[in-house]
């Protein structure tokens, strides 16, 4: 007896369904498909959830979306972004239509077509559903974080869980019943879809592969569309509303590959124009960069000469932007930092490099500037062999220690800072904390085991550098009850976890100073970034305005008003230890010039931004830099400055091709 394929198919084993009337609907309008049906019902389907989910967030953002004044073509150009993408999807199934496509294999053909189908949508619903909460947390659609952050599931794990429980139940629960649904759809829609003759399969194929070459290229211009090509708006992230999550992400995993010429996406600047700018600048016009193979290697005499080199502690804190400092324009949730504040030299306009830890890290400990890939912290070429100030202390006789309450390995730290310099490294598994959360011990834990190896190091007769960091200030804002006095009524809130985090500081300093190696050592206390950045600017500067604070030993009172970026603060710290040295930084020494007007470098997604007083130059991927007035004091952006000059854009160029330059060749490092 001869077996029908499609009875096969539709057995009950793969879950035969009648067809109601939405299948029905679908299966006519695509029955001239072909073998293709359960592509083009893909693609309908798609474009109406990817639209639907559009016009859902745009209401929900109506306020800065109706500001822009382009509501209509955001519709427009995101069905094109959308068509993008089912290209993409389009790609695995028509290379094998000329292998499986006709009678004999089209059981297989069509399991593969309707199962392929179904995960793509699956996909789109997934990154769609996910999309709100990320917005929430960090003003765009998902991209590069939202990746970066899967390679570490316990931590971000039991943060979704512990903050966002509602939102992910919901979420995948949404997911599962939207994806049973669909491939459901899919199977009933596909019943009696024909195949067509050899003939007619292999004549069409090349036609159909040329439609959708240019469906996803969507363009004539010399390059294929990117989602940068939708940045209609001033407003960073009424842009990413404009095309969809799904790609979003593929983009960013994409450009991951390529992050060794990452600052390429802004064009390109001759190499000697790049180290001409940058060795331009007034802290560094007048040093001698005697070694061609390290274009930034320069030997920094230290502004302050001392008989022994002092101690240095760097407290890098969690989140903690200017946001949340009152005499920075914050709110009053960091009273222990303001009385600090008045004992060293305190930055009134310091900007952070980006919008990560890891961001942070490289800037502060590294002084190296960013570029629209990731950090280096996560960067393979950096894991060994590139400067850092452990690096560089330890060639001084420094030992060198990482203190940190969760687990080390987060976000490749324990690989960066073992394979640079750092000689120890303690984290929770040392540790014997009383409250654990999420993101691990508690900052009180953090900082009394701090407390505990700063005195075992001054005992072993020998300079230590020491750097601790903070999390207490980290989602779902976790910390012990009754430590503090609420400042929200709601426990876990981000003001109530900075207030202990400055809490738990406060007591830190408080039993440092009573300690004998207190007037030996120099202490830093600086954010990595703050705790949500967002806006509707291209680059809301505002939000990377954090703290910083030097003092111990015998630093004296001052205020610095003048703009500073991260990456300076190393070179100042060198100089205050009385540490005399070669190093690749670019920073300035702020203990040698603090009146000079400075500069902020800031990354804020594919947008770079230099900061030179109220001027602001912004870079854009595969467009024309703009020129912005930034106001401190209000932090409003403004984009009707008129044209950046070729001097600006050159300035801004030279510094965001460096540090890729210097990655790429590996040239960021000491000499032998």
């Amino acid at each position: 007896m001869r077996v029908d394929p499609n009875t096969i198919f539709h057995q009950p084993s793969f879950g035969r369904q009648p067809l109601s009337t939405s299948a029905a609907w679908l299966a006519r309008i695509t029955r001239w498909a072909g073998p293709y049906v359960s592509l083009v019902q893909m693609l309908v389907i798609g474009l109406v959830l990817l639209s639907l989910s559009r016009l859902g967030l745009m209401a929900w953002q109506w306020d800065r979306v109706s500001a822009t004044g382009i509501a209509g073509t955001m519709l427009v150009q995101g069905v094109r972004a959308d068509l993008i993408l089912m290209g993409y999807l389009f790609v695995l199934p028509l290379v094998l239509a000329p292998f499986l496509a006709y009678r004999k294999t089209q059981r297989a053909w069509r399991i593969l077509t309707v199962v392929w189908a179904a995960c793509g949508l699956i996909f789109v619903v997934f990154m769609e559903v996910s999309t709100p909460q990320f917005i929430m947390q960090y003003d765009v659609r998902p991209n590069r974080l939202f990746v970066e952050y899967l390679s570490h599931p316990r931590e971000v794990g039991a943060t979704l869980w512990n903050g966002f429980r509602i939102a992910l139940l919901l979420g995948v629960g949404a997911t599962i019943v939207l994806g049973v649904s669909l491939l459901r759809l899919l199977k009933a829609a596909s019943t009696g879809a024909g195949l067509w003759s050899a003939k007619k399969l292999l004549l069409t194929w090349p036609l159909i592969v040329l439609v959708v070459f240019f469906q996803i290229r969507s363009t004539t211009a010399h390059r294929p569309a990117n989602p940068a090509l939708f940045a209609l708006t001033k407003d960073a992230m009424v842009n990413s509303l404009i095309v969809n999550s799904p790609w979003s992400v593929l983009d960013a995993i994409n450009s991951m590959g390529k992050e060794a010429k990452s600052s390429e996406i802004y064009g390109k600047l001759p190499r000697e124009t790049v180290f001409a700018q940058v060795k331009a600048a007034p802290w560094l016009k007048d040093h001698q960069f005697p070694n061609a193979e390290l274009p930034t290697l320069h030997r920094q005499l230290a502004a302050v000469q001392r008989a022994k080199p002092l101690n240095l502690v760097i407290v890098l804190e969690e989140s903690l932007g200017a946001t949340f400092v009152q005499s920075l324009g914050g709110l009053p949730v960091t009273p222990e930092l303001e009385k600090l504040k008045g004992e060293g030299w305190w930055f009134e306009q310091l900007y952070a490099t980006g919008t990560r830890s890891v961001r942070g890290i490289e800037a502060v400990i590294a002084g190296f500037p960013p570029t629209p890939a990731r950090s280096v912290v996560k960067l393979s070429l950096a894991q060994q062999n590139f400067y850092t100030l452990a690096a560089g202390l330890g060639q001084q006789g420094y030992h060198t220690e990482f203190v940190y309450g969760g687990e080390a390995h987060f976000d490749n730290m324990r690989s960066f800072f073992t394979g640079n310099g750092f000689q120890s490294v303690v984290d929770q598994a040392q540790m014997k904390p009383k409250f654990v959360g999420s993101w691990g011990a508690s900052d009180e834990d953090l900082f009394d085991k701090s407390l505990e190896r700063l005195k075992h190091l001054h005992g072993q007769g020998k300079p230590f550098f020491s750097l601790i960091f903070s999390s207490s200030n980290h989602e779902p804002f976790e910390f012990p009850d009754g430590k503090i006095s609420l400042h929200d009524p709601a426990k876990q809130t981000v003001n109530n976890a900075v207030k202990y985090a400055d809490f738990a500081l406060g007591q830190f300093i408080r039993e440092a100073k009573k300690q004998e190696y207190w007037k030996d050592t120099v202490f830093l206390i600086v954010a990595d970034h703050d705790n949500r950045v967002y806006g509707n600017s291209l680059v809301p500067i505002k939000k990377f305005h954090i703290p910083g604070l030097i003092l111990g030993a015998d630093i004296q009172p001052k205020r610095i008003a003048t703009i500073a970026s991260q990456v300076d603060l190393g070179p100042t710290l060198l100089s205050l230890l009385g540490v005399s040295s070669e190093h690749p930084m670019i920073g300035r020494d702020f203990a040698r010039d603090d009146a000079t007007p400075g500069r902020a470098l800031i990354q804020f997604n594919d947008y770079f931004a230099w900061l030179e007083g109220e001027s602001a130059t912004i870079l854009r991927p595969g467009q024309a830099p703009l020129l912005a007035k930034y106001e401190a004091a209000s932090g409003k952006v403004d984009f009707n400055a008129g044209t950046p000059s070729k001097a600006q854009v050159e300035q801004a160029m030279a510094h965001v091709m460096l540090p890729s330059l210097l990655y790429r060749e590996q040239r960021y490092r000491l000499g032998k």
